[in-house]
């Protein structure tokens, strides 16, 4: 397995070394989660900067309707529609635009790195996180595990329903990437507090 991230201390940075195949996959889901984001609203093919079309964002006053949006924008007030509502008018533009924007900076790493749009078998593409990137992937890694566990309604405890699932059962191979980014989440979480670890021995 793809060892995961960890703490370079000559460069004081979080590495990573992943398969074109493995980087791919990433690529690919920052790209889906950027599309969910933006509501799965068609950009023209003339629009000179697709990209940032795709990041303009209003701000809406209710719930959306897919639960995987529902999941990553949910109410702020339960029992109060008009403040609920007002809150989302005022913020939930901002945040997908946010979210949008960390996704697009994930696959601008992975490209910066090498990452070409038909990768290769043997090739592998190495990449070097600062801190503050760092932090925008782990939170871009979560909002795609929180899509990907809602779309197949992953609870808690219920490891030994998707370990019984055939192999040829897709919900398996959807299941195996949602592992598959939880593990990459845990050890990006476990390469930065070695770095804060070391800064606060330091004094820094």
């Amino acid at each position: 397995m793809n060892p995961g991230f960890h703490r370079h201390q000559s460069a004081g940075a979080v590495v990573a070394t992943f398969s074109a195949g493995e980087a791919d996959l990433i690529r690919s889901l920052s790209r889906q989660l950027i599309e969910l984001l933006h509501n799965e609203q068609a950009v023209l093919e003339t629009d000179p900067d697709p990209l940032e079309a795709l990041l303009d964002f209003s701000g809406p006053t209710s719930a959306p309707d897919d639960p995987v949006l529902a999941r990553l924008f949910p109410n702020a007030y339960r029992d109060d529609d008009q403040a609920a509502g007002d809150f989302r008018r005022f913020t939930e533009g901002a945040l997908r635009d946010s979210k949008s924007r960390a996704a697009a900076d994930v696959i601008d790493v992975l490209e910066e790195a090498g990452l070409g749009e038909s990768p290769e078998n043997g090739v592998f593409i190495d990449v070097e996180l600062d801190e503050a990137t760092a932090m925008t992937w782990m939170k871009s890694f979560n909002d795609m595990r929180l899509a990907i566990g809602t779309r197949l309604d992953v609870a808690e405890g219920d490891e030994e329903f998707w370990a019984a699932l055939p192999d040829d059962d897709q919900r398996a191979h959807v299941h195996d990437i949602y592992t598959y980014l939880a593990y990459l989440q845990e050890t990006l979480v476990e390469a930065l507090s070695d770095g804060w670890a070391v800064d606060a021995a330091e004094g820094n």
